[in-house]
């Protein structure tokens, strides 16, 4: 029988001590002890050259192919001072520092034989990708889900994403989801880094209007800057995968890892982590690049004056009142969006006889039907049907 795991070293020991008697038949005692005689052989050249027959660790004197400790010190730096990068962000930090960096497998392993890695959850990632060609053709804007803070208050962090760089353009600590606070926050983004072709957001609040007209106050402001709003499709919010993933982000690397008591120290840790983001976190959708080596400010500043649309002298224009949403055409009032309460629109014949347009600019917000009396029929704007992440 093999060695009981209970006594193995005093049946050790004791094997020895009968193998060593003079003419003992150390085979046949290997035999009873259910030992190989090689087994038996090694326990006396060991006992003979220490009298210790405890084990001994099996781990090499040398390893020659493992990493220089100073390496490991600078990878586990870097994770520690970013908990939520991989081994993959880190080699290429390495890398960048003029490093001599290990390969991304080693680095993991690395961060395995430390504890700061787990095996991850749930399935693979997404792999199917849409760009746009260049900075400022789009940019990704949400409202991350709220978090509460230290004082009780409620944080709605407003993100803005270039779509070819991931560049994050806003990031701030908002008390509401208003229309006003995001215009107020915008203002600043435009005026420092110019004016986008269009944003890419969802249906929600203040792009989208509880009541199911896709026109807000908001977003006839951004006409008026010449920006255009594209919707991503309702329930969809993976259309939208970079802000998504943006968010996701932020909560591993900002909110995962403190508390903060109010908006203040919120956007403290805001402004510090955004520095990081941009300019020093690998991505790895850019080839683990960073977002600032692909992203360049737009050449539209943000004009000092609101700009108002323009009409031709022939055409038909009306005034929308201040407080009620309608116009007057053909000796009748028709309902027009609220969102263009104030404003003046152009009324222009459609392709049917008895059918108009109604429109802000170049963008038609309405129709008007003589033909079968009904009022002005909605125009929603374009809705995405781009590929998700």
């Amino acid at each position: 029988m093999p060695w009981h795991e209970v006594s193995v070293v005093d049946q050790r020991r004791e094997f020895v001590m009968l193998a060593m008697q003079e003419g003992a038949n150390r085979r046949e005692l290997c035999r009873r002890f259910g030992i190989h005689p090689e087994t038996g052989y090694k326990w006396l050249g060991r006992w003979q050259a220490d009298q210790n027959v405890a084990d001994r660790s099996r781990r090499p004197h040398s390893s020659p192919q493992r990493t220089d400790g100073a390496i490991e010190q600078r990878v586990l730096a870097v994770r520690d001072a970013h908990p939520a990068w991989g081994a993959r962000k880190i080699a290429r930090c390495l890398e960048r520092e003029g490093a001599s960096s290990p390969a991304v497998s080693t680095v993991h392993q690395i961060l395995r034989r430390s504890g700061r890695v787990k095996a991850p959850l749930g399935g693979a990632a997404a792999s199917q990708r849409f760009e746009m060609p260049a900075p400022n053709l789009l940019w990704q804007m949400d409202f991350k889900g709220w978090v509460r803070l230290g004082n009780d208050a409620q944080c709605h962090p407003l993100t803005v994403v270039d779509d070819h760089s991931r560049y994050d353009l806003c990031l701030q600590a908002c008390a509401d989801q208003r229309g006003e606070t995001v215009r107020e926050r915008l203002e600043l983004t435009f005026r420092h880094y110019g004016l986008p072709e269009a944003f890419f957001v969802d249906n929600g609040t203040p792009w989208g209007d509880p009541s199911g007209e896709r026109w807000t106050r908001f977003e006839v402001w951004l006409l008026k800057l010449g920006i255009g709003v594209i919707h991503s499709r309702p329930y969809h919010p993976q259309s939208r995968g970079k802000n998504e993933r943006f968010h996701r982000t932020l909560n591993a690397e900002v909110f995962a890892l403190r508390r903060f008591r109010d908006l203040a120290e919120t956007q403290r840790a805001f402004d510090a982590w955004r520095e990081v983001y941009n300019f020093e976190r690998p991505h790895e959708a850019l080839n683990q690049q960073v977002p600032a080596s692909r992203y360049r400010p737009s050449q539209r500043p943000m004009p000092k004056r609101l700009p108002e649309p323009e009409y031709d002298s022939d055409e038909i224009v009306r005034s929308v009142p201040a407080t009620k949403a309608y116009i007057s055409f053909k000796g009748r009032l028709w309902k027009v969006p609220q969102a263009f309460c104030g404003e003046r629109l152009a009324i222009r014949p459609a392709s049917d006889d008895g059918k108009y347009g109604v429109f802000f600019a170049a963008h038609q917000v309405a129709t008007i039907d003589l033909t079968s009396g009904k009022s002005v029929g909605h125009v929603s704007e374009q809705v995405s049907a781009m590929s998700p992440v």
